[in-house]
């Protein structure tokens, strides 16, 4: 095989962090090319055939062909985390980006503020106003491209003055905080009247997410507000809405583009006080016409409703199902169905042409041209969001995830048509956010979720829960994990608050351990104005969130808890002993848990201070067996760390995957440099060794791998300027086997007319 050319060079007198060009190494993008969650949208109406997305840690896309094929346009910005796109209606080349997801979940990813490109997404500027993390909505003056507005919900953790409706009139050179309550309520929304510019309303929201997975509040000033100077001054719309002491929350809400008079509003609220809610007086007062859940249920994650562009009468929502009224919002059918659980988020109408409408849902984005009666494909946009990743011992070897809002993805690392297509994946039975666990004896059985057994030969799915039917007596998040010993391919392990093990496949397991949660708490600071003493008296409500079994010790586990707690068993959990490093407080997740590789006494852990508000990287290791921990972020950003590996076959190199990006330490975590090479900024949730490859997990832009880190392996300190370096052995197959007529150049997939060069499996 060809030797690899790698470059390492040092930059000025920076001792304590190194710089490394790696030559030709590249991450490339397996797939799956089916969407993710997306919540911003919108077209261009002067270009009928012209839309953008903000995908929610996927980045902006484009089409130019009504959705037949998108183009990502946004891969070289410091951030994938989108709340929403808008188009200059004057001007088709002014577009806006405003980063942070803008939505309420468990698994939310901030932004870094607003950007804009003055050439249709080809080059990009930054606008500021990082510090609001989460970006609701904009809204851009039909005739004056430069007087924008930018409804800034604030951090979803913890209380911060930078949120609220910020409005610029330079094109984002500077920025006024023009609406503001506290610094617990942000902005949701904001929309400029479509007739008289100078008329603008916003959507307050005081939702706050809680330290736990499940946790929300929602505070006293959410509200409607609306401005008849142009943002200066505003005043809140009460008459006819709920009030905060019957529960009200997020409101969304549309002008009718053909009579600004008529409003449309989804109020979420108590259930006899929620519902669509119309408004004939611009705002003045409000009448509730449906109270059906349905139309405007869950409003921390849906808003949206719009009204046709030129029929005041005709009005869609958008929630698990797109509704039609065309009665003025009295009756409803059902437009767009759902059959996955699409949840749908945002729809932009053509306001020059209503037959051609844009949907932005939970799997990426549809576009019709005829009204609804057809829709374009969201299996063209790989912006897939995993939790987790593992590899099989096939060959070529399996990627495995389970995909938010999707179920779950099994992909070949490469195929044999000449490139990794829609034919390389299919589903393995496991629910959209759990662990995936191939058997290491047999790469047809597929085990995850909470907790399921998937048979590739007969298509059939088992469940091997613990209980049939669930008693109370155990806690599960989303994430339970689901893993085989890496030294006993016999040996299962499942999580909740207690850990599980299994010899048989799940036809009998053993509990190996207590609850290893907080039994009682501290309430983090970032919970702020909703602390109080009863808090402290809620039950247990941690887990277990990562499992390590030692590679050299079968007697050797380590467990961290959501609610920030690290445990070890040296005896295959027979007593457990709590070794929780002192920097980490109560309700930091303990996002992964690496064993060491070399040794049963060492082991690395991700510690996620998000959900506490804090932002900083936290990676911790031990060499004692947790008698003592090193905090090891020398050389890394303030981002949020998901997920630490030691290589199994080179002692001292690691891989890191932050919100953004990976990075790569030679040195045993004293120094970092990022690895995010050609990959786009997004969430690294998970990555894991396979051989001589690197495969990546992302929280919106599906699987990558890094073939062949050889030279990575041999990189040391005393290295020259330019080395030659002996890659690993591997197996030369043919490119391309398909003899049939080729797919056709824009159905999507991962192709390259190299030698692909797949590694042997141990």
């Amino acid at each position: 095989m060809a030797a690899v050319l790698l470059r390492h060079y040092s930059l000025g007198s920076r001792a304590d962090s190194r710089h490394f060009s790696f030559g030709n190494l590249r991450w490339r993008m397996i797939g799956p090319h089916r969407g993710g969650r997306t919540v911003g949208g919108c077209g261009s109406p002067q270009q009928p055939n012209v839309f953008y997305i903000g995908v929610n840690n996927g980045g902006v896309w484009k089409t130019t062909d009504f959705g037949r094929t998108w183009a990502p346009i946004f891969d070289e910005q410091s951030t994938g985390s989108i709340g929403d796109v808008a188009v200059a209606p004057s001007d088709p080349n002014i577009v806006y980006v405003a980063t942070g997801e803008g939505i309420q979940r468990p698994d939310l990813s901030v932004g870094k503020g607003i950007f804009k490109s003055t050439d249709a997404g080809r080059t990009w500027t930054h606008l500021g106003l990082d510090a609001g993390q989460q970006m609701g909505g904009l809204a851009i003056d039909p005739k004056d491209p430069n007087r924008v507005f930018a409804a800034v919900l604030g951090h979803p953790y913890g209380p911060n003055p930078e949120r609220g409706v910020y409005r610029t009139l330079d094109g984002g050179k500077t920025w006024e905080k023009v609406l503001y309550k506290d610094e617990n309520t942000g902005a949701i929304q904001v929309t400029i009247d479509p007739v008289n510019p100078q008329i603008v309303y916003a959507d307050l929201w005081a939702g706050r997410r809680g330290p736990r997975e499940n946790g929300a509040w929602n505070g006293p000033n959410s509200g409607l507000f609306k401005s008849t100077d142009g943002g200066t001054t505003w005043s809140q719309l009460t008459k006819g809405l709920p009030t905060p002491a019957q529960g009200l929350s997020r409101i969304g809400f549309c002008i009718a583009p053909s009579d600004p008079s008529r409003l449309y509003a989804t109020v979420a609220a108590d259930a006899s006080y929620g519902g669509i809610y119309r408004s004939d007086d611009a705002g003045a007062s409000w009448q509730k016409l449906n109270s059906d859940q349905r139309f405007w249920g869950r409003g921390d994650d849906f808003a949206e409703v719009k009204a046709d562009p030129k029929n005041k009468d005709i009005v869609y929502t958008a929630d698990v199902v797109v509704w039609k009224s065309t009665d003025g919002g009295k009756s409803w059918d059902a437009f767009r169905g759902a059959p996955g659980g699409d949840d749908y988020h945002r729809i932009w109408i053509n306001p020059d042409n209503p037959q051609i409408m844009l949907i932005a849902l939970d799997q990426g984005a549809i576009v019709t041209v005829n009204g609804g009666q057809s829709f374009s494909s969201w299996y063209n946009q790989p912006t897939a969001q995993f939790y987790h990743v593992i590899t099989d011992n096939a060959f070529p070897y399996n990627v495995y995830g389970a995909q938010q809002e999707s179920g779950s993805v099994g992909i070949a690392s490469r195929g044999n048509d000449g490139g990794v297509t829609f034919r390389e994946w299919h589903p393995v039975g496991v629910e959209e956010y759990g662990y995936v666990a191939p058997d290491p004896l047999d790469p047809n059985i597929i085990y995850g979720g909470k907790i399921t057994r998937y048979d590739k030969r007969t298509g059939q799915i088992q469940n091997i829960a613990p209980e049939a039917v669930r008693s109370g007596k155990y806690r599960y998040l989303r994430t339970a994990p689901v893993l085989f010993s890496p030294i006993d391919p016999h040996t299962m392990y499942f999580a909740g608050n207690v850990l599980f093990k299994t010899s048989n496949g799940g036809h009998s397991r053993q509990t190996i351990s207590p609850d290893l949660s907080r039994e009682r708490w501290n309430i983090p600071a970032s919970v702020g104005v909703y602390s109080n003493e009863s808090l402290k008296q809620m039950p247990r409500r941690g887990v277990i969130y990562t499992v390590a079994p030692s590679p050299v010790d079968p007697l050797t586990i380590w467990a961290g808890t959501d609610d920030g707690l690290i445990h070890i068993t040296k005896d295959g959990g027979k007593t457990w002993k709590n070794i929780t490093p002192p920097e980490v407080s109560d309700w930091m997740k303990v996002s992964l848990i690496d064993a060491g590789h070399s040794d049963a006494s060492t082991a690395y852990a991700a510690v996620n201070g998000i959900r506490i508000d804090d932002m900083h990287p936290h990676i911790y290791k031990t060499h004692d067996g947790g008698k003592t921990w090193t905090a090891i972020v020398n050389g890394l950003p303030d981002d949020p760390i998901n997920v630490v590996r030691e290589d199994p076959h080179h002692k001292g190199l690691l891989l890191a995957g932050s919100e953004t990006a990976v990075y790569v330490s030679f040195d045993d975590g004293a120094h970092w440099s990022s690895l995010r090479l050609n990959m786009p900024a997004t969430s690294i949730r998970d990555l894991v060794f396979k051989d001589a490859d690197v495969v990546v997990g992302t929280h919106g832009r599906s699987f990558w791998i890094l073939d062949d880190i050889a030279p990575m392996r041999q990189l040391t300190t005393a290295v020259a300027d330019a080395t030659l370096y002996k890659p690993e052995p591997a197996v030369r197959v043919r490119w391309d086997m398909n003899p049939d007529t080729p797919l056709p150049q824009e159905e999507p997939a991962r192709r390259t007319r190299q030698t692909e060069r797949s590694s042997t499996t141990t």
